[in-house]
């Protein structure tokens, strides 16, 4: 009897409490999504912005400076929500840099259907602690500000979750995934250049000697050697471009100096944002064309601000990473008399101003090779065949799983899955949606029928390509 009413009794209490969970999921689903994320400890709202279909917010979010003493000090960190529904899976995205605050979907956000937490990286403003303390920005550190929001947004988002972004923004993912291996269900990380070993960068050389064809490479390199014999006459230019604009050059020391960086990134810059088809658009005579003709080729693709004091300071964060953990790559130039160049691809050193200290941590990107190779899983590497970034990339090694590296033909910076040959297309699309947890019973037996789940959205869906500022030693 005694058994038989305590049988009862747990069949009561267990009752209880599954009505109590319940009713504690009903009401959190009856709650507005504005509601939730705002009860979220260290959450505060900016700005909500309306778009068909979604809801989109801009948010501060409390993280510690340093995430191993968490009692050092706090600043704030803004973040992105774009929306759709909680019982969709979401896309973690960022860019490496500065978040938009403008609303946008990343592809895999399209393919999935899904909602998008993208996150500014610390130390780029106003993502700043204050004072700044640079040794606290590092990829460890980064990687413990996306953990930090994932479980913050978490008990909102309960599906699965994919981490992306392209350039830095996939270096950055690809970290958080290193650091994090639990975290995310998925990982896309687009053209994340991978300098492993920093001092060795002959794969740049082979790259920039076979890329496109002799024709580009010739009309490129000889705009490039016209600008360095041209120098005295275009410094004026430039000079006279510096006091319209109020631009200074204290931290590279010197417009000279600033000069010539932007001139040797020229063929860089060129096959980075553009495709085989604007060489059209490259001066084809450039010893016989116009001091302005090479001045406006130049400015174009490199862009004669890049190097000022103003230019750099919005990406001093990078460039202190860059000397610092990632490493920056060193190119050759053989088409151009030595005595034409001063001063060569200059280091990051060179680019941060001397009162923030630097030290090169050799170590930082073997580490992450390393581990790449013996255990990625579920990551989708997508690189541009013609993108000088994918001469170092991230490669498998036999302890992989499920996981793939694809290049894009003909593609530049901005390649993507949409750019991948057929095979490789359906197969991302279908390993996406398997990781998200939405491939339909006929995409997880057949992956040649895979497509996104979402239609384009030409505003939503902007392919534009990454821009950064050339990595340089």
């Amino acid at each position: 009897m005694r058994k038989a009413l305590r049988w009862l009794l747990a069949l009561v209490v267990l009752i209880g409490t599954l009505s109590t969970a319940g009713a504690a999921t009903a009401a959190a689903a009856d709650t507005d999504i504005k509601d939730r994320l705002l009860a979220i400890p260290g959450m505060s709202l900016i700005e909500e912005k309306p778009y068909p279909g979604y809801r989109f917010f801009v948010l501060n979010y409390t993280q510690p400076i340093d995430h191993r003493h968490p009692s050092k000090g706090t600043f704030q960190q803004r973040i992105t929500v774009l929306h759709k529904d909680v019982s969709r899976p979401t896309v973690f995205y960022t860019s490496g840099y500065n978040v938009s605050t403008t609303p946008g979907r990343r592809e895999p956000t399209q393919i999935v259907d899904g909602n998008q937490v993208s996150m500014e990286y610390r130390f780029f403003t106003p993502s700043r602690p204050a004072p700044a303390d640079w040794s606290k920005l590092d990829i460890w550190q980064a990687a413990s500000d996306q953990h930090r929001v994932y479980e913050a947004l978490k008990p909102v988002y309960g599906h699965r979750w994919i981490a992306t972004g392209g350039s830095k923004g996939g270096m950055t993912a690809t970290y958080y995934e290193r650091f994090y291996p639990h975290d995310m269900d998925g990982v896309v990380a687009y053209v994340a250049p991978n300098d492993v070993v920093n001092d060795e960068d002959s794969a740049y050389d082979r790259f920039f000697a076979s890329v496109g064809t002799k024709e580009c490479r010739d009309r490129l390199q000889a705009v490039q050697r016209e600008a360095l014999v041209r120098r005295e006459s275009l410094k004026r230019k430039y000079e006279q471009f510096a006091a319209a604009g109020g631009y200074t050059f204290t931290t590279i020391g010197g417009l000279d100096r600033a000069y010539e960086a932007v001139v040797l990134d020229y063929v860089w810059g060129f096959w980075q944002y553009s495709l085989l088809s604007d060489c059209a658009t490259v001066p084809a005579d450039a010893a016989h064309a116009t001091d302005q003709q090479i001045w406006d080729s130049v400015d174009t693709i490199s862009g004669f601000s890049a190097y000022t004091d103003q230019g750099l300071e919005t990406y001093t964060p990078y460039y202190y990473q860059a000397g610092t953990q990632l490493g920056a790559p060193t190119i050759h130039f053989p088409y151009i008399e030595k005595t034409l160049i001063h001063y060569g691809y200059q280091p990051p050193r060179n680019f941060v101003p001397r009162s923030i200290p630097m030290r090169f941590q050799r170590w930082a990107m073997r580490d992450v090779d390393t581990w790449v190779r013996h255990h990625a899983r579920h990551m989708l590497f997508v690189y541009g065949q013609n993108d000088p970034w994918g001469a170092e990339r991230f490669r498998l090694g036999a302890g992989a799983k499920d996981s793939y590296v694809f290049t894009a033909p003909g593609l530049n910076h901005g390649a993507n899955v949409a750019g991948l040959v057929a095979d490789q297309k359906t197969l991302a699309t279908a390993r996406i949606l398997d990781w998200a947890g939405v491939a339909s019973a006929t995409v997880r037996s057949d992956p040649s029928a895979a497509r996104p789940l979402a239609r384009y959205d030409a505003r939503l869906d902007r392919r534009d390509v990454e821009r950064e500022p050339a990595l340089r030693p």
